[in-house]
């Protein structure tokens, strides 16, 4: 394809050159100038158009219509010929210009790259930096996670610590209740029978010694009364010889008797049917309770009830007392109501919870839910 562009670019050439050599030096050039837009548009070089113009210099110079020499022939030539290869030499000027700048270009854009090589360096110096630092962030969460997790184990442990203490402390008050009520009381007892026996023996006229006997034997009787308040206090025989209701029983109409409150108790028998545990912790919260009001509320009236509630016995506790802050009291630094605290705990020791709702001027309520096991059916 291209050999025949190049035969019929020839002949055109031929054609051209004599239309030119013939009309004389005033002869327009464009013709010669189209011929070189045509050759470098086929991709010919300046050396194939001077082959060309050779070629065709010798054709026309050759048919005898031309003299060589004659009117500066071979300069107009020549002109044709510069002029004919003009547009080459543009075109290889704008290639050459090109190539100038696409050599800056790629100069330019091998810059870029080795900047953008150094920066790829940095970022993923700067990642590794944060991976590691990721890294770190998560080994601190999980030693952070492992100490919270030591320390919820921790305090579940002293939990579980302070309930064996309030049960080994609930033991050992039964074993010295025992104590006092089998052996201590009993030897008083026998004191003031061999007292007594001393006094009917005694001569009529040994009135001083009756006397005497006699005052010893208040005071034995004195001392056995506080032996059995004392055992009352430390283990009530009566929660485990009767039950909760009449060991209750007992203890408020002496702690009447004691500190002129108003009480009054309301419960139902089926509480009975909870393990011994719980109704100690009944007994434990309603003796804190009562406690706390003789000693803080300033209060003439208490009411007491326990009653049934879905799957749980509850007792609740209210007096018509001053009242305080809860909050203050309960996260104060100083506890000065450590009752409270115990009586939560032990509500807590055997899976139930408490709770306390006082106000200044509002008196206090004093909650305890206490959960029946399953199988076990409370009974109104």
């Amino acid at each position: 394809m291209k050999h025949q562009k190049l035969i019929g670019l020839s002949r055109r050439y031929v054609s051209a050159l004599r239309r030119h050599l013939t009309r004389g030096p005033g002869a327009s050039l464009r013709p010669a100038n189209a011929l070189g837009r045509q050759a470098a548009t086929i991709g010919l070089e300046t050396l194939d158009v001077a082959r060309i113009h050779k070629r065709a210099l010798a054709v026309v110079t050759s048919s005898g219509s031309l003299s060589p020499g004659r009117d500066g022939i071979l300069r107009r030539a020549e002109g044709f010929f510069v002029e004919a290869i003009t547009p080459i030499e543009e075109t290889r000027r704008a290639m050459l210009q090109a190539n100038v700048r696409l050599s800056q270009v790629n100069e330019t854009l091998r810059r870029r790259t080795v900047q953008l090589a150094a920066a790829n360096r940095l970022l993923k110096r700067e990642i590794r930096q944060r991976q590691a630092v990721e890294s770190a962030l998560k080994k601190s969460e999980q030693h952070h996670s492992r100490l919270l997790e030591q320390s919820r184990s921790m305090q579940e442990q002293l939990r579980h610590l302070s309930r064996q203490l309030l049960m080994a402390q609930e033991q050992e008050r039964k074993r010295i209740s025992r104590e006092l009520h089998d052996q201590i009381a009993q030897t008083l007892t026998g004191i003031n029978v061999h007292l007594a026996t001393l006094k009917v023996e005694t001569d009529v006229n040994a009135k001083g010694l009756r006397k005497k006997i006699a005052r010893t034997q208040r005071l034995v009787e004195k001392s056995v009364d506080i032996v059995h308040r004392f055992a009352r206090e430390l283990r009530p025989t009566l929660l485990d010889d009767l039950g909760l209701i009449p060991a209750l029983h007992s203890f408020l109409k002496a702690f009447t008797k004691r500190t002129g409150l108003r009480i009054r108790f309301t419960a139902f028998s089926g509480v009975e049917q909870l393990s011994s545990t719980k109704r100690t912790v009944l007994y434990r919260v309603a003796q804190s309770a009562l406690a706390h009001v003789a000693q803080h509320a300033h209060a003439t009236r208490v009411d007491i009830g326990i009653r049934k509630s879905p799957g749980a016995i509850h007792m609740e506790i209210h007096d018509n007392g001053s009242g305080f802050e809860v909050e203050r009291v309960l996260f104060a630094k100083r506890h000065k109501r450590l009752g409270l605290l115990g009586m939560r705990e032990r509500a807590e020791m055997v899976g139930g919870s408490f709770a306390v709702q006082s106000a200044p001027g509002k008196g206090t309520t004093i909650r305890a839910l206490i959960p029946v096991n399953n199988g076990i059916r409370v009974s109104t």
